[in-house]
Formats: structure tokens, C-alpha cells, sequence
């Protein structure tokens, strides 16, 4: 089976939310989280200053990856200039940029995690 066909995501639901289907296929070694600009808000006080951040269910998901392999095993992968979660210590934030700088850092993360990662191939 293709790593793409088995993506959550892009899976029937089978009567299954979203976090259930992640659940049901996290038996994995490493996660790569998109923050992607989906969404607007800000924290009460400031609310006519909506700023643009992931979707909140993402940060959720994120967060259960976290706890379910461990911050080491988990990247995020950010889309532009967004508002993110900042009482989340050690997590890993690699911007997505036009080049292919973020392919590295990503490399290396995994590589770290102990994924063999031929880093001449990205190159």
C-alpha cells in the first residue's frame, strides 16, 4: 500500500472522526504535522486583531502525535508567517520556504530519530 493511501485523511471514514482514523494508523516512527494558513483568530482581549494560524484541530492532532511518539519523533512543517501554539516548549517548527532549505531541516530531524537519511540525495 502507498504512503499516500494510507493517510488518514484520504481514507472512506467508515463512520470514523478524524482523530479516530489517526489514531487507528499512528503506528509509525515519525510524524510531520502541516500548518497550513486555514484559519483566523486571536485571544479575546485583541479580537478585532485576528491573526492567521493552522486550523485548532491540527494543533490538537499535533499534540496527540506528541504524546504518542514522543516531541523527538514529530515535526511540524509551517506554511508562511502563522500564530503558533507558544506554550509548547521544544517543539520542532520548520518553515516551509520557496527553496528547499526546510527538506533539510526536516532530514535531519528524522535523521536524528534514527531514520537512515541519505542527506547527498537532497543536495
Amino acid at each position: 500500500m502507498l504512503a499516500s493511501e494510507r493517510c488518514p485523511y484520504k481514507l472512506f471514514s467508515s463512520g470514523r472522526t478524524i482523530i479516530e482514523k489517526i489514531e487507528h494508523y499512528s503506528d509509525v516512527g515519525f510524524a510531520i504535522v502541516l500548518y497550513t494558513p486555514d484559519d483566523v483568530g486571536n485571544v479575546k482581549s485583541e479580537a478585532e486583531n485576528l491573526n492567521v494560524r493552522a486550523r485548532q484541530n491540527v494543533v490538537f492532532e499535533h499534540g496527540y502525535l506528541i504524546g504518542r511518539l514522543g516531541r523527538e519523533n514529530v515535526s511540524a512543517l509551517v506554511d508562511g508567517k502563522l500564530e503558533l501554539p507558544n506554550d509548547i516548549s521544544g517543539v520542532v517548527y520548520i518553515n516551509l520556504d520557496e527553496g528547499s532549505a526546510w527538506q533539510l531541516q526536516l532530514a535531519k530531524e528524522m535523521k536524528q530519530s534514527g531514520y537512515d537519511i541519505d542527506m547527498n540525495k537532497l543536495i
